[in-house]
């Protein structure tokens, strides 16, 4: 089960299994982890380098005599004759407007959805782990294939809802379901999540 670690000091590798039942319930609430956001970041300063680049190379080309370029001119003219109610012009400032809120929402959320933040131990509230939704799904759904009757099942993983749908063999459906919600509850228990999520459990009895 991989694990994600801050490199907040002290810095050591930790799993659910070290986790004592005590510590799991007393420990510090680990907050998400933040992402570099690295691929908006590098898209940004790309186009921000680019149009410095090209103005720089225009103006110091007119400070040497030449005359300005093309483009720079078309564009002043453009943005002096048009008139603010021009729909080139509205569409624009609805481009400009939705780029910012974009960057806006992204340097305040944290992202990082598909990182689960564990319950840190009770000593070390300077230690932060976190645990894929994906694997966190894997030992769910090999808990669930472990209760008697579940022929197949699928577990889904969210921040806020663990769903998980299971094909009965045999057995009294609703028994199974039962106990299918009482390995899961336990699984989730010994994953240590910061903000355990809510068990929705689905049976449905296939016979071949």
């Amino acid at each position: 089960m991989p694990l994600a670690k801050e490199p907040d000091p002290p810095e050591r590798d930790v799993s659910t299994s070290d986790l004592t039942a005590g510590e799991r319930e007393g420990g510090h609430r680990t907050r998400r982890k933040w992402s570099a956001r690295r691929i908006p970041a590098a898209l940004v300063a790309a186009v921000i380098l680019v149009a410095a680049v090209a103005t720089l190379v225009d103006v110091i080309a007119v400070r040497a005599g030449r005359p300005a370029s093309a483009w720079r001119r078309h564009l002043a003219d453009e943005l002096a004759t048009r008139p603010v109610d021009d729909v080139w012009m509205l569409t624009g400032a609805a481009v400009a407007a939705a780029v910012g809120v974009w960057l806006i929402v992204l340097a305040l959320t944290p992202g990082q959805r598909r990182w689960l933040p564990l319950r840190s131990p009770a000593g070390c509230p300077r230690l932060r782990a976190f645990v894929d939704r994906n694997s966190a799904a894997v030992l769910l759904r090999d808990a669930a294939m472990r209760v008697p009757g579940v022929g197949a099942a699928h577990v889904m993983v969210g921040r806020h809802r663990i769903k998980a749908r299971a094909d009965v063999r045999f057995r009294d459906p609703r028994q199974v379901k039962d106990d299918l919600t009482a390995v899961l509850d336990e699984e989730r228990d010994r994953l240590a999540l910061a903000r355990p999520p809510r068990i929705a459990v689905r049976t449905r009895r296939r016979t071949r």
